[in-house]
């Protein structure tokens, strides 16, 4: 299927590795220009030179998003390289295990800026050029909003509160057509997962043992998968879709793993 996003300009942040790389990997492939912004240019670049290999179009715009100074210009450099935007993917952030019992408010208001701050600035320095594309939003977020996961008090808010920006925008972009809508991840493998792992006594155990609570084919999702539903969000396929959780898990959140 043609999702008619060539030559479109889509900014993905924290698209350097993991799920945002699948993401600007799938929406290269399909003929995007994507704007890569990344705290860093060496890991920017490898995925621009990867997609360009691939011959993909994209490139590096190098921000450190916990600084808000840093996301106006961040969209101010695509600005200038490229005259428009038509979608953004909110999607960096780390799962930095602030809890309530051992976390401070010092730890908690910067994992807001690392994990929420930036998806509000980031579409706001960008609203002007996507009401002239009538661009697209997707924000990234995670089940912990909704599960919990205990220990990670301030990512399980910061994605509550990337659930809650992602339909207040859909109503309020409503007059200028601009769709926003979120993809909800589980557990899918990227290196900040594997690093996580390998910090355990146990890994392979506590891999095996997460995979086994993942209803459909008991293994976790990919990021080429997340990128897919991102990329169809983006698109005038789902040109009548907007405001939507849209979880890519493998059915995890809400299918019963008991009965299965």
């Amino acid at each position: 299927m043609d999702l008619n996003l060539k030559n479109k300009v889509i900014i993905v942040t924290g698209g350097a590795k993991g799920i945002g790389a699948g993401i600007a990997e799938v929406l290269a492939a399909e003929g995007a220009i994507v704007a890569i912004v990344g705290r860093s240019e060496a890991d920017n670049v490898k995925t621009v030179e990867k997609i360009t290999a691939a011959n993909g179009t994209a490139f590096s715009v190098v921000a450190e998003l916990t600084e808000p100074e840093d996301c106006r210009k961040a969209v101010e450099t695509v600005v200038q390289r490229l005259g428009r935007i038509d979608g953004l993917v909110n999607n960096a952030g780390v799962n930095d295990g602030v809890g309530l019992e051992k976390g401070n408010y010092t730890d908690f208001m910067a994992s807001l800026h690392r994990n929420l701050v930036h998806y509000y600035l980031m579409a706001h320095h960008a609203l002007p050029l996507l009401k002239t594309s009538k661009g697209a939003i997707v924000n990234i977020g995670s089940k912990t909003a909704e599960t919990g996961q205990g220990n990670t008090s301030a990512y399980a808010a910061s994605n509550g509160g990337r659930n809650a920006l992602t339909r207040e925008w859909a109503v309020e972009l409503l007059p200028y057509g601009i769709r926003v809508n979120a993809v909800i991840v589980a557990e899918c493998y990227t290196p900040l997962y594997e690093n996580w792992l390998k910090m355990l006594p146990n890994p392979e155990e506590t891999l095996q043992k997460i995979t086994e609570r993942i209803p459909l084919e008991k293994r976790m999702t990919t990021a080429a998968e997340i990128a897919n539903t991102v990329a169809f969000l983006l698109s005038d396929k789902s040109s009548h879709t907007t405001g939507q959780l849209i979880h890519v898990d493998g059915g995890y959140v809400h299918l019963d793993r008991a009965l299965l």
